[in-house]
């Protein structure tokens, strides 16, 4: 196979065995991300707060407490009887003789000491409550998760082809990442996907994905055998899914095909060609970025025949059609086959941005 070349972007390897990539895996869930700062600032607020209704509940009722030093119970002394009771430290030189005082002390300072300790020991019950959160989580997503969209690789590729579908009508809980860079899959995390970190030329990486049951897999690899390898496994996997691969030259896009992928997209050959066209005349280019790039001025999409459209010829439709798809045949838009349009024929047209969805959503 033939390396990348030279002068190429590259998108982060999706084979990467840098310490940073896991050996094993770790299926990671949209979050709000709240930095170690702000955690640490919200439980001293809280704390301090719980201190503060303690001394007010002390220094309330200071006539019912007795201090073995002066007999008398200042603010001060609230203040020091207060850190000393909720800290569990308890000298014994403060301390309430009143029933009114007692009875405040069982049924006030008491709760507010152990709400005062769970605050403390808040670290360690966040990541007892987190793991069983995320247990849960992960088992509900896994058994309601079915004819989504894996996409491996989240590089340059992967990005784009995870917004071109939802801007398609693919909502970002149907989209599952897979990437081995631990970073990569933060990001993921933090613009709304469900990511897997790990390595998806391992099957059981793949089966966390639950690709198994995906519809669609997109493998958007930085390197060409790493590509065939993943579309090897996950063909394993899946007999049934719609697998699109990415390479990056032509030569390899046979491999591709018999790896089991159903589509190959090549990426320096498009991106050649693309450039050739803008040289040649830079208004095609133009359109064709502008086809390819969904929701600004012009779409090519991929729609079903509407029921008002069932008779006619692909010319008639209010869309530009460009082919016409019937029985898994690829019909150009002036074959005499394709006229009348049938209610199974799906159509490729071209289609304004703003005039309304361009493909409806899966499943």
């Amino acid at each position: 196979m033939t390396p990348p070349g030279d002068g190429e972007p590259q998108d982060p390897p999706i084979d990467d065995p840098s310490p940073a990539a896991p050996r094993g895996y770790k299926v990671a869930f949209p979050r709000p991300a709240a930095g170690p700062l702000v955690q640490v600032t919200r439980r001293v607020v809280l704390a301090l707060l719980v201190l503060a209704i303690t001394v007010v509940i002390v220094y309330a009722d200071r006539g019912g407490y007795h201090d073995n030093a002066d007999n008398s119970v200042s603010f001060l002394d609230s203040l020091y009887y207060s850190t000393v009771t909720l800290s569990t430290t308890g000298y014994g030189d403060i301390v309430p003789y009143s029933t009114g005082a007692r009875l405040s002390n069982t049924f006030l300072v008491t709760p507010l000491r152990v709400i005062f300790l769970i605050i403390l020991v808040g670290t360690t019950l966040e990541v007892l409550t987190e793991r069983t959160r995320e247990q849960f989580r992960l088992t509900r997503w896994r058994r309601t998760l079915h004819d989504h969209v894996v996409i491996v690789g989240y590089g340059t590729k992967g990005r784009s082809a995870a917004r071109t579908l939802l801007g398609r009508g693919v909502p970002p809980e149907r989209i599952v990442v897979v990437d081995p860079n631990p970073k990569v899959v933060q990001a993921a995390t933090e613009e709304g996907y469900v990511a897997v970190a790990g390595d998806a030329t391992r099957s059981e990486v793949l089966r966390r994905a639950e690709a198994q049951r995906a519809r669609q897999i997109v493998i958007a690899a930085q390197r060409d055998d790493t590509a065939v390898l993943v579309t090897l496994t996950a063909r394993q996997l899946n007999r049934q899914a719609h697998i699109v691969a990415s390479v990056r030259e032509e030569e390899n896009a046979p491999l591709l095909r018999q790896s089991g992928a159903d589509a190959v997209i090549t990426s320096s050959g498009a991106a050649g060609r693309l450039l050739g066209l803008s040289v040649l005349s830079p208004s095609v280019g133009q359109v064709m970025d502008d086809l390819i790039t969904y929701g600004s001025g012009l779409d090519l999409i991929e729609r079903p025949v509407a029921g008002s459209e069932v008779g006619m010829a692909p010319r008639d439709v209010r869309d530009l059609v460009v082919s016409v798809i019937r029985d898994a045949r690829l019909l150009d838009h002036d074959d005499p086959e394709a006229a009348p349009l049938r209610a199974a024929d799906r159509l490729i047209a071209i289609r304004r941005a703003t005039d309304g969805p361009a493909a409806a959503p899966l499943g």
